[in-house]
């Protein structure tokens, strides 16, 4: 599966475009449907995926929504379990504390993790937002560092880590999970 990522919007959030043989998967349309468009090229659209519903994250999504034959995965049409769409495979982890509808999609087959604001480099997402809980955070971090070290991470914004690096060095998640 190749990775390319497009930053979008006033808050430059990263939009994934996932590709695998013409066809691709988009996680977290945020902004500027003509960029995404570009970097979709001439792969067919299968489905978009939402980490979380804050403006930022899908901002673009209407674009894709008058498109039926593309299937949006949402918090709210999703379970913790594997999905399939074409050659991709991923499973659904629901990650709140950042937002009720906070969830990681686990490409385990590719070793990576898109955890939209759930976790940054160095940092967690932010949970003094209408939505957000600490608790749900520290749930949520408790689930997702029992995962291999190695897996890579690509957040929201800024740029990719993996998550043995967090589990060392991110001061968040080490506060976070002593309470």
């Amino acid at each position: 599966m190749e990775i390319k990522c497009v930053v979008t919007g006033f808050l430059d959030e990263n939009c994934y475009v996932l590709i695998n043989n013409g066809k691709c998967l988009i996680v977290d349309p945020g902004d500027e449907y003509h960029k995404i468009k570009d970097l979709v090229g001439n792969n067919k659209v299968l489905g978009v995926l939402v980490t979380h519903s804050h403006a930022d994250h899908i901002g673009a999504l209407r674009n894709f929504l008058t498109k039926r034959s593309i299937k949006i995965f949402k918090r709210s049409n999703l379970e913790e379990k594997n999905y399939e769409i074409g050659n991709f495979k991923f499973k659904c982890i629901f990650t709140p504390g950042h937002s009720k509808d906070s969830v990681t999609f686990y490409f385990y087959e590719d070793n990576c993790m898109f955890v939209g604001d759930f976790i940054f480099k160095e940092s967690i997402g932010r949970c003094d937002l209408p939505g957000g809980s600490e608790s749900d955070m520290k749930n949520s971090l408790e689930k997702i560092v029992t995962y291999p070290d190695d897996i890579k991470l690509y957040p929201g914004h800024y740029q990719d880590t993996n998550l043995g690096y967090e589990k060392n060095n991110n001061l968040f998640i080490k506060e976070m999970l002593k309470k």
